[in-house]
């Protein structure tokens, strides 16, 4: 039986497979590919973290941290930096602490 996948996986999510007794099929991506590839992949664990029940969360949530530290090393960023740019964002426009749940704007026209 064959199963397709096509995403990008973890490092040694081939050899678990082949541990395993089946034979997974890879390749290499470019730099290209596997930036585009990073942002499917925080798509997909964004998703799972959303869908997670309490007890799963946390591990969903180091997935989402594992793709996006990825993201910004592929991007020639350091995690300083992306730290850097969240307290700037934070300082300027407010973190989440206060539970704020925007409904609508009215017009003032």
């Amino acid at each position: 039986m064959r199963v397709t996948y096509n995403k990008l996986v973890r490092d040694r999510i081939p050899d678990i497979i082949s541990t395993a007794g089946q034979q997974p099929v890879t390749r290499i991506l470019d730099q290209a590919a596997y930036q585009a590839a990073l942002l499917e992949k925080l798509t997909e664990e964004a998703q799972e973290a959303c869908q997670a029940p309490p007890d799963e969360l946390a591990a969903e949530l180091a997935d989402v941290l594992e793709v996006l530290q990825a993201i910004a090393q592929a991007n020639g960023m350091t995690w300083d930096h992306i730290l850097s740019a969240a307290a700037a964002k934070r300082s300027d426009r407010g973190a989440f602490d206060d539970h704020v749940f925007l409904e609508f704007v009215e017009n003032s026209d």
